[in-house]
């Protein structure tokens, strides 16, 4: 992290946000007047502040447009753990760091052997390891850790088809799985990853995510008194089954009329007029699953981690819910995952030489990693309150370099790079870039370099969603089917993002998501892939310093946010 003197680059952002809210909102004297002269970035003061930064900073739980997601991430925004005690060296467990034998049995030997002990840190030193099998990390508390990104290797030599088995689509077609899920690094909790595989292996195609391949494996623990989205704490019927610190699943189903997703979309005449009857794969998505820990119980008022991400009603049938038991605590450090360099695979039939994969996963992470010739780079899926930070997609070209699905939320991924592939795209293949799908919500992209790809969509009304103080190449194209429904929910949030292609399409988004906010992105044209509303009649969007990133402030929304709610 940059810093200057003993402050680092957040603290210094932090200091100039907070001079910067208390400006907009009239709370100021003459000592943060100096700071905000002397703390201030790149010549901005508090007079500078973008206008919808000071009205965000007024109502940052409620604002129709931009979305507070300033407690993304691993525990709700806090740094990454150090100093975990080191438990097992893969060294000790027969692991080879010359690449001259298969290391993936020693390696999740020690992880095993972690787990059992209750967790701890798994070091894999300096050296190549040849991997012919999936790592996986199934239990909580345990942290595999290279000497670096630069220094420990993985070498991957399968794929997951030859390692699990041909992965078909629950949704028909001969497409494969493989294109938007697992990893050969795979954080998924052992009971869940032994249900999805033995599903996969009897191809009965599952759901991913937070309660089971069919969706039904979950018991009410209470139910849930009307609320309002930005509210922390809720009324529920009985706290006999809740306990603080404990993890439960906020279940909101839709009615026949379909208020709940016309609330994803931010209400009014175009959701409600939108025909949602049809779109048979975005239904399938719902109910709305977001998971949370409780942080109070006292009497029948249970605080949570974060604020709600929807208003609670009585005709969603509110309840408070087991979840898959998830992982927690877990994460992966300090090495590269390269694949064996093969051409990259036509559109949908990617074979899985996939990156690393976080499943039915809270409060998770990866750091210093880079993958290299994979698939698909960096997978979300039935995740959330993870944080990627340092991550690297590189080599021939992926289709997903990152994904984010299956009702994944409250997710950070920052300082992040998509590098340009080494080789030509081959024909009939495609490049998405930073994906979001399928209900998930409230995730957050930060300071990244893509030098290719887009910021993809796969429909599947993903909502509340944040790109910020990004540079891209806008030269990847978003998927999904019809039958996903809209490309965007509410409040999608754009803020400086610097396009060095001049290209509009999913980068200034003020004509294509409702409720949105377009705010110091890039002078840009429309060509090549170009898109329609979903929404008929006013979007209710806004557009501020367009054409003029660099005057931008605050510069980095989440940053912002997160020095706001400190």
């Amino acid at each position: 992290m940059a810093s200057v003197g003993n402050i680092s680059r957040r603290g210094l952002l932090g200091s100039a946000v907070a001079v910067a809210t208390a400006a907009a909102t009239g709370v100021i004297g003459a000592g943060t007047a100096r700071a905000a002269t002397q703390g201030a970035q790149g010549g901005h003061v508090s007079g500078g502040v973008t206008p919808l930064w000071r009205e965000f900073a007024a109502t940052p739980f409620t604002h129709a447009q931009v979305p507070f997601i300033g407690r993304a991430g691993y525990r709700g925004g806090s740094d990454l753990p150090r100093h975990r005690k080191v438990v097992a060296n893969v060294l000790h467990y027969g692991a080879e760091p010359d690449g001259s034998a298969d290391a993936a049995p020693a390696i999740n030997r020690a992880i095993a052997a972690a787990g059992e002990r209750g967790g701890g840190t798994v070091l894999i030193p300096a050296g190549t390891y040849r991997i012919d099998d999936i790592i996986r990390i199934g239990h909580s508390n345990v942290v595999v850790r290279g000497a670096g990104s630069g220094r420990t290797k993985l070498y991957a030599t399968k794929n997951l088809t030859e390692l699990i088995g041909v992965y078909g689509s629950r949704y028909g077609g001969d497409k494969s799985s493989w294109s938007w899920a697992g990893g050969l690094i795979w954080l998924c909790p052992e009971d869940r990853w032994t249900s999805l595989t033995d599903a996969i292996k009897a191809k009965a195609w599952p759901f991913e995510g937070w309660t089971g391949n069919k969706r039904d494996e979950w018991q009410t623990l209470t139910t849930v008194a009307a609320a309002r989205r930005g509210d922390r704490s809720v009324t529920v019927e009985s706290t006999k089954q809740l306990k603080r610190g404990g993890l439960v699943l906020l279940r909101l189903a839709d009615d026949a009329d379909h208020t709940l997703l016309e609330h994803m979309a931010g209400g009014g005449p175009g959701p409600e007029a939108y025909y949602w009857d049809d779109k048979t794969k975005l239904t399938s998505y719902v109910p709305y699953e977001w998971p949370v820990r409780i942080t109070a119980v006292h009497g029948h008022e249970v605080t949570l981690e974060r604020p709600l991400p929807l208003d609670v009603r009585p005709e969603w049938d509110p309840r408070l819910t087991t979840l898959a038991t998830p992982l927690t605590g877990s994460g992966v450090e300090g090495l590269t995952l390269e694949a064996v360099e093969t051409p990259q695979s036509l559109h949908l039939l990617d074979k899985g030489y996939n990156g690393v994969a976080f499943q039915c996963a809270y409060d998770c992470w990866a750091d210093d990693i880079t993958v290299r010739h994979v698939d698909n780079g960096f997978g979300l899926i039935g995740a959330s309150a993870c944080t990627l930070r340092r991550t690297r997609v590189e080599g021939r070209g992926s289709h997903h370099p990152y994904y984010c699905r299956e009702g994944s939320h409250d997710n950070l991924i920052e300082d992040f790079t998509i590098a340009q592939r080494t080789v030509p795209a081959p024909a009939g293949t495609q490049l998405h870039g930073i994906n979001v799908e399928g209900l998930s919500s409230y995730n957050v992209w930060s300071r990244g370099e893509m030098e290719m790809g887009t910021f993809d969509s796969h429909r599947g009304m993903p909502f509340a969603n944040v790109r910020t103080d990004i540079t891209v190449n806008n030269n990847g194209r978003h998927g999904g089917d019809a039958s996903a429904g809209p490309l965007f929910g509410a409040r999608f949030t754009h803020w400086n993002i610097r396009v060095t292609n001049g290209r509009a399409g999913l980068m200034r988004i003020d004509g294509l998501a409702p409720y949105s906010a377009t705010v110091g992105v890039s002078e840009v044209t429309e060509f090549d892939q170009i898109d329609v509303p979903d929404f008929t009649g006013d979007l209710h969007t806004r557009l501020e310093a367009y054409g003029t990133p660099e005057a931008v402030w605050p510069p980095n929304l989440h940053d912002a946010q997160r020095a706001l709610v400190r």
